[in-house]
C-alpha cells in the first residue's frame, strides 16, 4: 500500500535577533491510508509547527512533502485551494478558533461557501444538519453561539468544520488538551469512530502519552525540532529505546501500588533551539551522554524492525 502523506528532510526555520531557530529540522515520516501517526513531545518541541508546514499554513524552510505522490510544498494558490478540500485541521483551543459572532450552523457551513460545494440553500442545511447529528451536536444548537456551549461541544463544532468538505487527511493539533477528563474520552471516541467509518487519515499531536497510545498506529518522538524515535504504538511503549521517550514515558501516572513505574527525572537545562551547536540535542539532560553525544549528531536509525532512534548509545543503554 501506498504512503497518503510523505514526508522526507523537512525543515522550519524561523529568523530572531539571536539567529535562526530550528523549530522543525530534518523530520522524515510516511502515513498510510486509514491510519494515524501520533507526534509527541514537550512543549517547544516543533510538534504544532510540523503540522502547520504541512498543511502549508507556514512555508516549509526546506524539505519536500507529497501527498497522494503529488509534491506539495510551496503550491501557487489555486492547486492549494484544492489540496485544503483534502487536508483538514482541528484546532487545540476550540473557543478561539471559532468566531464568537457566528452561530452553529454559520460556523460549519463556511467551508461548504467558501468551496461552494452546494447550490441550493436547502442542500447547505441539510449538509450541516448531517454534520452535527454526526459529531453528535443535537438539532436544537442549531443556532446557538460558541460562548454559549461548553468545551466539548465547542471541539465538536471544529471537528464538523474539518469534515465539511469530506478530507482525506486531517491534523490534530492537541484537540483534546483543553477539555475535561471526561470529555477527552468523549471526543477521542467521536473522532475513531469517524475514522473507521469514512477512512479518514490522521496525524495526532500531543503531549499526553496516555492519549497517543489510545488512538495512534505509529507514534513520533520529537525534541527540540528533532526525531528521537519513531515506531509502532505497542512496540514504543514495550520496548522504548531512546533516554528521552524513556523519561517521557515515566511520566504517565500509574495507578498500580505494587508494580509501580520508576520516575525518571531529568537534569539540565535545555539546549537552545536557535543557532543549536553539532551534536545531541538531548545530550545536556541525558544520563547516559557521552563526549560524542556533544560533538556527533546522531543519524535516525531503525535497529529493530520498523524502530527508529536518533542516539549513538542505544545498543549500549539497551544491550541490543
Amino acid at each position: 500500500m501506498k504512503p497518503l502523506l510523505e514526508v522526507k528532510n523537512l525543515k522550519k526555520y524561523f529568523s530572531t535577533p539571536a539567529g535562526q531557530l530550528h523549530a522543525v529540522d530534518d523530520v522524515t515520516f510516511n502515513i498510510l491510508p486509514g491510519e494515524t501517526l501520533g507526534v509527541v513531545g514537550e512543549s517547544g518541541c516543533g510538534k504544532s509547527t510540523l503540522g502547520r508546514v504541512i498543511l502549508n499554513l507556514l512555508p516549509a524552510t526546506d524539505g519536500e512533502i507529497y501527498f497522494e505522490d503529488e509534491p506539495i510544498v510551496g503550491v501557487k494558490r489555486d492547486k492549494l485551494m484544492q489540496l485544503r478540500r483534502n487536508i483538514q485541521i482541528i484546532f487545540q483551543d476550540p473557543f478561539s478558533s471559532l468566531d464568537p459572532r457566528m452561530t452553529v450552523s454559520e460556523l460549519i457551513s463556511e467551508p461548504l461557501e467558501t468551496f461552494k460545494i452546494y447550490k441550493s440553500k436547502s442542500e447547505r442545511i441539510k449538509k450541516v444538519e448531517s454534520l452535527m447529528d454526526t459529531v453528535g451536536l443535537a438539532a436544537r444548537l442549531y443556532n446557538t453561539y460558541p460562548h454559549e456551549l461548553d468545551g466539548g461541544r465547542r471541539q465538536r463544532i471544529g471537528i464538523a468544520r474539518a469534515l465539511a468538505l469530506d478530507p482525506k487527511f486531517i491534523v490534530c493539533d492537541e484537540p483534546v488538551s483543553a477539555l475535561d477528563v471526561s470529555i477527552q474520552a468523549q471526543i477521542l471516541n467521536l473522532m475513531q469512530d469517524i475514522q473507521a467509518e469514512k477512512g479518514l487519515t490522521y496525524i495526532f499531536i500531543t503531549h499526553n502519552l496516555s492519549v497517543v497510545k489510545h488512538i495512534s498506529n505509529d507514534i513520533l518522538v520529537m525534541y527540540l525540532g528533532k526525531m528521537m524515535e519513531k515506531s509502532e504504538a505497542e512496540d514504543l511503549f514495550n520496548n522504548t529505546l531512546h533516554p528521552y521517550s524513556k523519561a517521557l514515558l515515566s511520566a504517565i501516572p500509574d495507578p498500580s501500588i505494587d508494580n509501580r513505574r520508576k520516575r525518571i527525572l531529568l537534569k539540565g537545562e535545555l539546549t537552545s533551539p536557535i543557532n543549536p551547536k553539532p551534536g545531541c540535542r538531548f545530550a545536556v539532560r541525558c544520563p547516559y551522554a557521552k563526549q560524542q553525544c556533544f560533538e556527533v549528531e546522531p543519524e535516525l536509525e531503525e535497529v529493530l524492525p520498523k524502530h527508529f532512534v536518533a542516539c549513538h548509545l542505544t545498543r549500549e543503554i539497551n544491550q541490543l
